[in-house]
């Protein structure tokens, strides 16, 4: 009997196939230079303490800032925001200089203020490296929500708006059972 090397199944088919916000992950290096990545790998993790699980690519110089400096700021985007996401989807150097942000007292990074329907200033609480990304656990040290903003969906390599995925819904709910 020979053993042979079993090839990696490709998930981005099953993954694609499961919608779920944007966000951009912010932090600062340590001369004050923001940093930042597009980001719809994460999930909470606990309630008390209010803990985050966030998934970053390990070759990113966010990831290595978010590592060094122990903590970030979770800018998660509404549904107008999706320039904001192709933005620091892209790698471009001056994605900083092409949005408004701002750096309120005790942040965990950049806040994206034209962008974000809500923001969780974290702490970095552990971390684990995972094939080619690293798990960050996150402690939430504050959260700043606009409540009249929608989120921004990703899914299948598509965005989608929150507010027509619930009209549909809406209109769809009168139908159910008949």
């Amino acid at each position: 009997m020979t053993d042979r090397p079993v090839p990696e199944a490709d998930i981005r088919p099953l993954m694609g196939g499961f919608p779920s916000g944007v966000s951009v992950v912010t932090t600062l290096d340590p001369d004050g230079t923001p940093r930042g990545m597009t980001c719809s790998s994460l999930a909470s993790v606990a309630l008390s303490p209010p803990t985050l699980v966030i998934c970053l690519r390990t070759a990113s110089p966010t990831t290595e800032t978010v590592l060094s400096s122990g903590q970030l700021a979770l800018n998660l985007l509404h549904e107008e925001a999706r320039d904001t996401s192709d933005l620091f989807a892209s790698g471009n150097p001056d994605r900083f200089a092409l949005c408004e942000w701002r750096l309120p007292l005790g942040a965990g990074g950049p806040h994206l203020t034209e962008a974000a329907h809500a923001i969780a200033d974290c702490a970095v609480v552990r971390t684990e490296a995972v094939g080619d990304h690293t798990t960050v656990f996150a402690q939430v040290r504050r959260v700043t929500v606009d409540e009249s903003a929608q989120p921004l969906l990703y899914g299948r390599r598509r965005y989608a708006r929150w507010s027509d995925a619930t009209a549909d819904a809406r209109e769809g709910a009168g139908h159910v059972g008949t």
